[in-house]
């Protein structure tokens, strides 16, 4: 927690930053599937990541995943150049991509429909990223200010006491909106059918930061 009160007399006034936080289990979880395939023609290479693709997305739609928690971005192809000695760069080939976003609404069965779903889309699937996050966390955002503004007030009165003043009327408030975002699960670059994933969803903090300015009463 800043505090900074104003030491002038004359401006008999008291200005503090009170912090605040509140702490929910995550109801969300947001995954990034990637599938990626080489081949040695463009059609064979995109043929095999959107069958990859198709097989992951299948899997997720009969585990309960809703159309509109999946979405894909598309298809992309590149060549695929390598160094060969006496020859320099030469085409060994294509290489397509694509990937699903996907929300998993369940985390307790999370777990299981990613490996189903790893399993369903060989192995050229990789899983880039997932994130446990709150849907809604404005109730959340409400206590976490609710904190900071209370630790704000406090600290004004100490102040306003240690002054031989109290506390007036409230002059002026500033919202600071401290980043607080998602938690992030790291480490899963490729992912095999055989490798089982541990959800341990734990909390997600929500953090809050109030400066305030009130005036000096004898």
């Amino acid at each position: 927690m800043t505090q900074e009160p104003r030491g002038h007399e004359e401006a008999r006034t008291v200005t503090v930053t009170g912090t605040g936080w509140a702490e929910a289990p995550p109801d969300l979880m947001l995954v990034s599937v990637g599938v990626e395939c080489r081949a040695e023609s463009v059609e064979e290479a995109y043929a095999a990541a959107g069958q990859g693709l198709a097989g992951v997305a299948s899997v997720l739609r009969s585990r309960g995943v809703a159309p509109a928690d999946i979405r894909s971005p598309g298809l992309t192809v590149r060549a695929d150049f390598a160094w060969q000695d006496g020859e320099g760069q030469k085409l060994v080939g294509y290489v397509a991509a694509g990937s699903l976003m996907v929300r998993l609404r369940d985390i307790g069965s999370a777990s299981a429909i990613i490996s189903e779903a790893v399993r369903a889309g060989g192995d050229g699937v990789r899983l880039h990223n997932l994130q446990l996050v709150l849907s809604d966390d404005s109730a959340l955002r409400a206590q976490a200010r609710d904190a900071a503004w209370h630790d704000a007030l406090s600290a004004a009165e100490q102040y306003a006491a240690l002054a031989s003043a109290s506390l007036g009327r409230v002059l002026s408030v500033a919202d600071q909106h401290p980043a607080a975002g998602p938690v992030p699960l790291t480490g899963m670059q490729r992912a095999s059918a055989s490798e089982g994933l541990a959800v341990e969803p734990g909390a997600n903090r929500v953090e809050a930061a109030v400066t305030a300015t009130w005036a000096l009463e004898p």
